[in-house]
């Protein structure tokens, strides 16, 4: 931030008055200092004098002392800074015209808003100067570029807090609908059933991890879910794949659709019968809201700005990502384990602005492969893990122990989709069946007698 002469040289956005009320009511009643520095940092002042003058405010409040001018003006000149904010003359006129009923919270919130202001035109500068520099890859100045508004929109002053009263006249319903538990049901079903009863299914805001070792049937899973929503929910889903082209997604969608087995289909060994299913399968597709994206290298940036644009122009219902250690960033890490714990909280940060659930893949360790005995996955055993359990609302996983035995006959077919997470919900396992020719995921027979929750 430029200092206070520069930003008037610049025209840039600001509002000294406010600023000078801001500081002197605290001089007036030293009790609104928690008021005003829950909201305001000494960089939104654009005066230099101004953010000197609330630094050491700062420093005697954290030493639990007074704060008037005498105290503030001695702490000013301990620092060598008294005569650089225009002296003691200057701390007494910091309250000259003040209104007698001060309007505090109204000065504080014209003086965040300049100084966004102000970072946005300074942002936007920035990135002017690196596209007429020309030096530079207009895809990294753009990602760059959309990382740090996104930053600038993260550091705003948020919607504070809420009374019970407040919470349910915002609920959609009222009162009636926020105590009625059929009507407090709002996820959408991902169309295994048992699931679903243990869930409430996925529910706006909530990051949902599905883990497993590879060759689990991770993707299959997340496809199966995706055209749940798209094609019985009408919802529109988000699907980003880093891992596997538009076409083979595609693929795999359509023959679990139809039903048919995705070797042969490869091979071209198809009966009339089986064309026939694949192109009532492809029929759905097309006029179902499921948008696939297979760009390499996708970063958060990228995934949050597709994603705010598809749910203007068409709704959200959910956003897949397959799968989170693929993911690219564009800042520094000091290591792989603060990088991919950026992912997830930027994608838990996304969920919950955009009220809709995400649903995000991950890679496990070796250890359930080195383990003896029980081979099922725990949450100790999430890759590179950082804090992916600490964002995630639920954490799933996949396991098919006919994968490590594959000599018993009895178990081929057999899935549990492990529930080892849940922040609002019981922990558990959902008995499930893979179809390998159609990789593909089912509910067991039993199962499909129950009724699913509400989509």
């Amino acid at each position: 931030m430029p200092s206070g002469d520069a930003i008037f040289e610049k025209g840039l956005p600001a509002n000294t008055d406010a600023e000078r009320f801001v500081l002197g009511s605290i001089l007036v009643d030293d009790e609104t200092f928690l008021q005003v520095a829950g909201i305001l940092e000494p960089e939104d002042f654009s005066l230099e004098k101004h953010r000197r003058i609330f630094l050491r405010m700062i420093d005697l409040h954290d030493r639990g002392e007074r704060l008037d001018r005498v105290t503030l003006a001695n702490e000013l000149m301990k620092h060598g800074q008294l005569e650089s904010v225009d002296g003691l003359p200057y701390l007494i006129s910091l309250d000259d015209g003040i209104p007698q009923i001060s309007n505090l919270e109204s000065y504080v919130r014209i003086v965040k808003n300049k100084a966004l202001l102000r970072r946005i035109i300074l942002q936007s500068q920035r990135t002017i100067d690196q596209c007429l520099a020309g030096n530079e890859d207009p895809e990294n100045i753009l990602a760059r570029a959309g990382d740090e508004l996104m930053k600038l929109g993260e550091n705003r002053q948020g919607a504070g807090l809420s009374t019970p009263q407040e919470i349910i006249e915002g609920y959609d319903g009222g009162l009636n609908a926020f105590l009625d538990p059929s009507k407090r049901i709002q996820g959408i079903s991902t169309g295994f059933l048992k699931y679903d009863e243990k869930t409430g299914g996925m529910r706006p805001g909530e990051l949902i991890i599905i883990a497993a070792r590879p060759a689990m049937g991770k993707t299959a899973l997340v496809l199966n879910i995706a055209h749940h929503v798209a094609t019985k929910a009408q919802k529109a889903v988000a699907l980003f794949s880093l891992e596997m082209s538009k076409e083979s997604l595609l693929t795999r969608l359509l023959c679990a659709a139809a039903r048919v087995d995705s070797q042969k289909f490869r091979a071209g060994f198809l009966n009339q019968s089986e064309r026939r299913q694949l192109q009532m399968a492809a029929a759905e597709l097309v006029e179902a809201p499921l948008f696939i994206d297979d760009t390499a290298s996708t970063n958060i940036m990228d995934i949050h700005a597709k994603v705010k644009r598809l749910k203007a122009e068409h709704g959200l219902g959910l956003v897949v990502v397959d799968y989170l250690q693929l993911m690219s960033s564009r800042g520094r890490f000091d290591s792989r384990v603060q990088e991919v714990s950026s992912y997830s909280r930027g994608l838990k940060l996304m969920s919950k602005e955009l009220e809709v659930p995400v649903i995000a893949l991950s890679q496990l360790s070796r250890a359930p492969d080195t383990r003896q005995g029980d081979h099922r996955p725990q949450l100790s055993d999430l890759r590179e893990s950082g804090s992916i359990e600490q964002d995630a609302d639920v954490v799933n996983f996949i396991f098919r122990e006919e994968v490590y035995k594959p000599d018993r006959t009895d178990l081929k077919g057999l899935a549990e989709l492990i529930i080892a997470k849940q922040r609002s919900g019981p922990t558990g396992k959902v008995n499930l069946v893979f179809l390998h020719s159609l990789t593909k995921f089912e509910n067991r027979i039993g199962d499909v007698d129950d009724e699913a929750p509400p989509e």
